[in-house]
């Protein structure tokens, strides 16, 4: 078996794992605890899907001679290990086992559409890819990707917390503070990732900037997290509100992903499916 099945093959067993999880983690939940045995056999489920994806990137740059994010297959692995890796480094300092099924059901679809829409074969990169701006932007987009999606389901709970669901979970005030400071986190990397994208288009393209779709979207996104933060600091918008504008933020993360890459017709075309 050669490096690139190797890949898939730990792919797939990342995918019947996060399908557990999903399960585990639905159970756990309902139970309204902070920690039980059914939430720690899932966190471990989820350090080994972690450790498999972590794996399956490898060796997939292995088969590939290179980074292995050059294609959405291999970006939208990236970000499911970064969404992972994020929850579970998080997770060495804070009981957050409560988020598991946030974190994993989007891993799971992720994962899904990649192995069924999304799956190209490894080889070379196109000319215009070959830069060492690759390795910077993609990684700084990968991570703030990965952040961001911990926002998104800390949103979501929050959302669920403050209609009284989920009692024994932290209080809706401290869910809403751990939200912020993820954004917080995420944010200056996003920025990083916008304004490396820029300096690699110079390299590539002759101009920093020219609202290409996939440009025009990165930039909406990052008004949105801007205006997340700008928007509690300056007039107090704190709870369901900034909720509501990091789910905001999220969807037009996907948006961009999904549509922007498979539909539209752009420069950054030749990184799609």
């Amino acid at each position: 078996m050669n490096s690139n099945s190797l890949s898939n093959l730990l792919v797939y067993f990342s995918i019947l794992l996060s399908a557990i999880n999903l399960v585990l983690f639905s159970v756990a939940l309902s139970q309204n605890s902070k920690t039980s045995k059914t939430s720690r056999i899932a966190m471990n489920l989820t350090w080994l899907t972690g450790i498999f994806l972590g794996l399956a990137l490898v060796l997939r740059g292995v088969a590939a001679q290179r980074a292995p994010w050059g294609n959405m297959y291999e970006f939208a692995l990236a970000s499911c290990f970064a969404i992972i890796l994020s929850f579970l480094v998080i997770s060495i300092r804070k009981d957050i086992n409560w988020l598991g099924i946030f974190v994993i059901a989007p891993v799971l679809i992720l994962l899904g559409l990649s192995v069924v829409v999304l799956y190209t074969e490894s080889g070379p990169l196109v000319p215009a890819l070959k830069s060492s701006w690759l390795l910077i932007h993609v990684t700084a987009a990968i991570i703030s990707y990965g952040a961001f999606s911990i926002n998104f389901g800390l949103s979501i709970i929050y959302l669920f917390k403050v209609k009284n669901k989920f009692k024994k979970l932290p209080s809706a005030n401290r869910i809403d503070e751990f939200s912020y400071k993820v954004v917080l986190f995420a944010f200056p990397i996003w920025t990083f990732a916008v304004i490396s994208g820029a300096i690699w288009a110079e390299s590539a393209w002759g101009r920093y900037w020219g609202w290409d779709p996939k440009e025009t979207w990165a930039f909406i996104t990052w008004i949105i997290y801007a205006a997340y933060l700008h928007s509690r600091v300056t007039i107090g918008w704190k709870g369901k509100k900034s909720a509501w504008v990091g789910i905001i933020g999220y969807v037009a993360i996907i948006f961009n992903f999904f549509v922007i890459n498979i539909w539209v017709t752009g420069l950054h075309s030749y990184a799609g499916v």
